[in-house]
């Protein structure tokens, strides 16, 4: 494996990751605009939805990941998943509460449609976190080194961006006229021909299959030894959590606020200026956080998205809202590029995929159940509503980004822990770091004395002979 990336990598990362990253953009913020805009405005139907959606990515990660890891494929995965993954995306497309009228109540059409929409994300999602969370993210860590994943990431951390861009740009008109039977068979069509792409981009190793049990690996990240052994992993992943569960307080709920709240028109242009802000410094910013540290970068890349969301707060023109957002999302892939690295360079190299699994819980399952949870209390609990066809309906409101800005400061406590963390086992030998793991994975007392400018010593005990003691 080589630092320097070859061009035919480059354009398989970005290619597969773009798409996608289309199809999870439709998930993460157009549904809940077609749900909300065709179906229902009952915001617990959107929270719903992310956290049904969250618990089935991250099942589906954990199973398919160790699975990837014990059959030693990831191509597969990859082109299968995209293809199944582009048929679950026009599905959508099919669903109407006038259909769904024939078949139940006109007035339970409505929320029959609802939940039907939820079970089909749940589907997409199942393919989606398949071919991307578990595959895609494996054949990333195992093609880049610790030397190119800043880099690496920074550039995967703008895809997301990238995409929202394009679509808001191009295909958003298409929504807004309400021809999203045509916006899902685009995407979907898009998704599938990548998937078939893959098939002949991807050159992946050989590797022997595993002998191991499934169901150990699977349970593996769960142990409370493995937990011990690897706590520097869980901190970063905590981070990771707390970061994200800041971030879906306010973004599945970010079109509708600019739509109903700021009543601004020309919000997929605000949007494109601040993608293309934040993509910039992600870009320009990759090769620093790799030459200053991951972690040592995470802490003021914060400060800057905690600024951007209460500028978030109080902004109510397209100029505000502009500088605000390009600060807010400037932060926010920071974070990402800086934590996701991180969390890659901790993961044991023969456990990727299966990890994968345990980061999708930390990076999507808690944080897609916490964070729209408190967002629909925060809209809840004000009073900007609205009347349509004598309906109360509840609008998104700017507390929800200082409720998310509060979160992002709780990110400080899991990274200055494992700083401190990591200037301990600094002081140690590759030799001394293995004897730790190993005996914390065991379920043995491990002592390590010294000071950072003398010899340190690794003293191991059995558990067992000093309660004997």
């Amino acid at each position: 494996m080589k630092d320097k990336l070859s061009a035919r990598l480059w354009i398989t990362l970005v290619l597969v990751g773009l798409a996608g990253q289309f199809a999870w953009t439709i998930e993460n913020m157009y549904l809940n605009v077609f749900l909300y805009n065709t179906i229902s405005q009952e915001p617990g139907y959107i929270a719903a939805m992310v956290g049904w959606s969250a618990a089935a990515a991250t099942l589906t990660t954990l199973l398919m990941g160790a699975l990837s890891d014990r059959l030693g494929q990831r191509k597969q995965f990859i082109v299968f998943g995209y293809l199944a993954w582009g048929v679950s995306i026009m599905a959508f497309g099919l669903v109407r509460v006038p259909v769904i009228s024939y078949t139940v109540a006109f007035q339970n059409a409505a929320a029959r449609a609802a939940v039907l929409v939820v079970i089909l994300d749940c589907v997409m999602t199942f393919f989606g976190s398949t071919a991307n969370d578990a595959a895609f993210n494996a054949y990333v860590t195992d093609e880049t080194t610790e030397e190119n994943r800043g880099r690496v990431e920074s550039v995967l951390a703008t895809l997301p961006l990238l995409s929202m861009l394009i679509i808001f740009g191009l295909f958003d008109g298409m929504t807004r006229r309400g021809e999203w039977l045509k916006f899902f068979a685009i995407f979907g069509v898009l998704v599938c021909a990548v998937g078939g792409a893959a098939q002949l981009l991807i050159r992946e190793e050989p590797r022997i299959p595993k002998k191991d049990s499934y169901f150990k690996n699977l349970v593996y990240g769960l142990h409370p030894g493995v937990v011990r052994a690897h706590g520097d992993l869980y901190l970063s992943l905590l981070a990771f959590c707390l970061f994200s569960i800041a971030v879906q307080v306010f973004f599945p709920y970010l079109i509708i606020y600019l739509q109903s709240y700021l009543h601004l028109d020309a919000y997929a242009l605000v949007l494109g200026v601040v993608l293309i802000v934040a993509s910039v410094i992600s870009v320009v910013f990759g090769r620093v956080i790799d030459r200053v540290g991951k972690l040592q970068f995470v802490q003021p890349a914060a400060v800057v998205m905690c600024i951007g969301l209460i500028g978030m707060f109080f902004a109510r023109s397209m100029a505000t809202v502009i500088v605000a957002g390009c600060v807010m999302m400037g932060g926010y892939m920071l974070v990402t590029a800086a934590l996701g690295a991180d969390i890659r360079d901790r993961t044991p190299k023969d456990k990727v995929g299966h990890f994968l699994g345990i980061r999708m819980i930390f990076a999507v399952l808690l944080p897609m159940i916490i964070g729209p949870q408190i967002g629909a209390a925060v809209i809840r609990n004000s009073d900007s509503t609205y009347v349509e066809l004598g309906q109360v309906r509840s609008v998104p409101t700017p507390a929800i980004f200082l409720a998310a800005a509060l979160i992002v400061l709780a990110v400080f406590i899991p990274v200055l822990l494992l700083q401190r963390r990591d200037r301990v086992m600094a002081r140690l030998s590759d030799e001394q770091r293995a004897e730790v793991r190993s005996a914390v994975e065991a379920g043995k007392d491990v002592g390590i004395i010294g000071g950072p400018d003398g010899p340190t010593e690794v003293y191991v005990t059995d558990r067992k002979e000093t309660d004997d003691e």
